[in-house]
């Protein structure tokens, strides 16, 4: 169930929300290298809309799991993983997500999906898609990345508009916002 009250955290939280094929994972995976070259420390929380596995068959954690422990948690020197299974097969709750990350580890939470959920978020669009643009009927939509030039920008939007292709001006505009939600907070 999607809760109406703004999502809060003691860490900044943004989101990117975009129409699938938009190119979310594919930007994330050029701004987390950028942002953790600039000293931030980043969770990311991802939303799949489909079924998925991180374990394999035969594998000592996947029997366990399989075997009804839950959670299930290994580790090793150099990686924990934690697995929850959902007693009830529902959409996830952004808020409980947010209670599995240790906040003292991370400067900024990341969210790839949850576009339906009150937590503030840079809209992703490329005109190819053909989709209409979500930010005129969501308030939490903070800024704008696309693909038009800058004589073609969005002329009915007082949002900032980010070229959807420059990951350094993007790690610009999450460095801003992950500094002004600290002096906020």
């Amino acid at each position: 169930m999607i809760d109406s009250e703004k999502i809060t955290c003691s860490k900044p939280i943004l989101g990117f929300a975009a129409f699938s094929g938009t190119g979310k994972t594919t930007l994330l995976l050029k701004l987390i290298p950028e942002l953790k070259q600039r000293g931030l420390r980043i969770a990311v929380i991802k939303h799949a809309h489909h079924n998925f596995d991180m374990d394999t068959p035969g594998k000592d954690s996947y029997e366990l799991r399989k075997a009804g422990a839950t959670p299930m948690l290994i580790c090793s020197s150099r990686r924990t993983v934690i697995t929850i299974e959902n007693e009830i097969e529902a959409e996830p709750e952004l808020n409980r997500l947010l209670s599995h990350i240790a906040e003292d580890s991370v400067d900024i939470i990341l969210v790839e999906g949850f576009k339906k959920w009150p937590f503030d978020k840079i809209e992703l669009h490329r005109e190819a898609t053909g989709n209409a643009l979500m930010y005129p009927d969501d308030d939490n939509i903070i800024a704008i990345a696309h693909d038009r030039n800058k004589q073609n920008l969005l002329s009915d939007t007082k949002l900032p508009q980010l070229d959807i292709n420059d990951t350094q001006g993007i790690a610009d505009f999450i460095m801003q916002y992950q500094q002004n939600s600290i002096i906020r907070n």
